[in-house]
């Protein structure tokens, strides 16, 4: 039997729903992961990695990383810097990674052996990408380009209700 497309929009709608009541970024990424893993089948991780500062380089510009978000899943890697595994890969190109296959992906970073395959979407804010929303699955090519695109739906909930205030 096919496998169905989850239904991103409910997902995206319910985001917005539920920051009606706290559209903190603690509680909404908390309930938006809740959300995610409840709603897509065969996920073994969803939850959300933000930027915040490690410092400046040289010249002064603010050197930043991603630090473990709200997420529901196993145990989880806490510090990711910008251009390493699937998730920083996306914050430097800020863009959509579709992982078929991780251990295919150069650099890919194994926080948990059992995921083999992957999306991140980046989350922007005030002109700047905060985030990411990353997705495994421990089946090999569970994601498509319209999982993708549907997670981006997702993400562009987040960033029409999501206050990203205190985040730096």
């Amino acid at each position: 039997m096919a496998r169905g497309l989850p239904d991103y929009r409910l997902i995206a709608a319910q985001i917005e729903a539920l920051a009606e009541e706290d559209a903190a970024w603690v509680p909404l990424l908390a309930n938006a992961s809740a959300l995610m893993m409840d709603g897509v089948d065969n996920l073994n991780w969803a939850g959300f990695y933000l930027m915040r500062p490690v410092g400046a380089d040289a010249a002064g510009n603010v050197e930043r990383e991603l630090v473990l978000g709200p997420f529901q899943g196993k145990v989880a890697c806490v510090r990711i810097a910008v251009g390493r595994g699937v998730c920083g890969t996306a914050v430097a190109t800020d863009s959509t990674q579709l992982v078929r296959d991780v251990h295919e992906f150069a650099g890919h970073i194994a926080c948990d052996s059992a995921s083999n395959s992957e999306v991140v979407v980046p989350i922007h804010a005030g002109g700047r990408v905060v985030g990411v929303l990353d997705v495994d699955s421990p089946l090999v090519g569970r994601f498509g380009e319209a999982d993708a695109r549907g997670m981006e739906a997702v993400v562009a909930a987040i960033e029409r209700c999501c206050d990203f205030e205190g985040l730096a």
